[in-house]
């Protein structure tokens, strides 16, 4: 099996240590095993953009010596590889009505205001805010809809169990599925969140190794069960 790694920056401000950080190790392991380095453009988070990052991003790696195999600038068979391209495509919403389709996901009609005030409530009486599978309920879902036509897509997530994630570093990484709840996978403006976007991508790219900061292991029991 031929490696395939990715460092995938999102265009939210200037390249600063903690992103090259990931970068390096990726393209060092690429490099040292004979493998793709890929870059990948992860945009999705339309608010945060900053005109220009994503130029400064790649100059940055040009500068730096970290030349890459497929990316922007480069191209490659599984572009594009920016993803709100990938978005105009239509291919993180085939993903998300396909997973509702088999009942692995559903739609959420619920308000802001209606999951702050639940948020809240949770905490309150001292439980761990997540959402409450309102929209499960055909009933709820259809009142819920009245208020708000514009759905989001929720993944469903097993409720019992362990997960466990097989990390190179870490060993096994248990995870109580209970903790975790339904989280959204494609937004209401239709653009698809992080963990929708990320693990299609990495499975289109066939990507085969991830490396990426710490902080987002408690996310990878959620990219697994996606996956």
């Amino acid at each position: 099996m031929s490696v395939r790694v990715r460092y995938a920056p999102s265009p939210t401000g200037e390249p600063h240590v903690g992103n090259i950080r990931s970068a390096l190790f990726n393209w060092l392991y690429a490099r040292s095993v004979g493998g793709t380095f890929i870059v990948r453009i992860e945009d999705t988070d339309q608010a945060r953009l900053v005109p220009g990052a994503e130029d400064a991003i790649l100059d940055a790696l040009e500068w730096l010596g970290l030349d890459w195999d497929e990316g922007p600038r480069k191209g490659g068979p599984f572009g594009p590889y920016v993803q709100s391209e990938r978005q105009a495509l239509g291919i993180y919403g085939e993903h998300a009505d396909r997973l509702v389709a088999e009942g692995k996901a559903y739609l959420c009609y619920c308000t802001p205001p209606r999951l702050d005030a639940m948020r809240k409530a949770q905490q309150a009486g001292g439980r761990s805010p997540g959402y409450d599978r309102r929209c499960l309920d055909p009933a709820e879902a259809k009142r819920a809809k009245a208020e708000n036509p514009s759905p989001v897509v929720r993944f469903k997530m097993p409720t019992e169990g362990t997960i466990v994630v097989h990390d190179l570093v870490r060993g096994d990484v248990s995870f109580e599925a209970s903790l975790l709840d339904d989280f959204v996978l494609l937004k209401s403006d239709g653009f698809p969140t992080y963990h929708l976007a990320n693990v299609v991508d990495d499975h289109l790219m066939e990507i085969t190794h991830v490396m990426r900061a710490e902080e987002w292991l408690p996310s990878a029991p959620r990219h697994l069960e996606l996956y």
